[in-house]
């Protein structure tokens, strides 16, 4: 009678090599995936930034030529930063307190490399506030 031989250790390399493979690919997937969303981060970063420096410059001439004193107009602050948005094609969240303009970009990235319909978000914000040279 012909009985298996569970010393015999053939083949057990291959298994070892398919579960090491599969989570190589894993890492490297996730090395891939985790750069694109620190560019995403980058850029949604940029973004925010350039809008809400886009928003801080919008300054009231009515209240200027009344008063003398340069003041940020809330209105206009808030359309120049979704401008700026828009023009890059981007959205985002633009909330004008006062002299300051906070810009908030969420950007959604899908993976490459890593299985499924998974999305990467990245969202960043970035603040700016009115202020004419020389003071603080």
């Amino acid at each position: 009678m012909n009985g298996v031989d569970w010393s015999d250790e053939r083949g057990s390399a291959s298994v070892l090599v398919a579960v090491l493979a599969i989570a190589f690919l894993m890492v490297a997937g996730l090395a891939l995936d985790g750069g694109r969303k620190l560019g995403a981060l980058s850029e949604a970063r940029d973004l925010a930034d350039n809008a809400a420096r886009a928003g801080a410059q919008a300054v009231d001439t009515d209240a200027y030529q009344l008063t003398g004193n340069p003041s940020l107009d809330p209105a206009e602050a808030q359309q120049a930063a979704a401008d700026y948005l828009a023009a890059t094609g981007h959205t985002g969240t633009v909330v004008v307190n006062g002299s300051t303009v906070t810009v908030t970009v969420t950007l959604s990235v899908p993976t490459r490399f890593l299985p499924g319909p998974f999305t990467v978000h990245a969202t960043e914000s970035a603040t700016a506030i009115f202020s004419v040279e020389g003071t603080p």
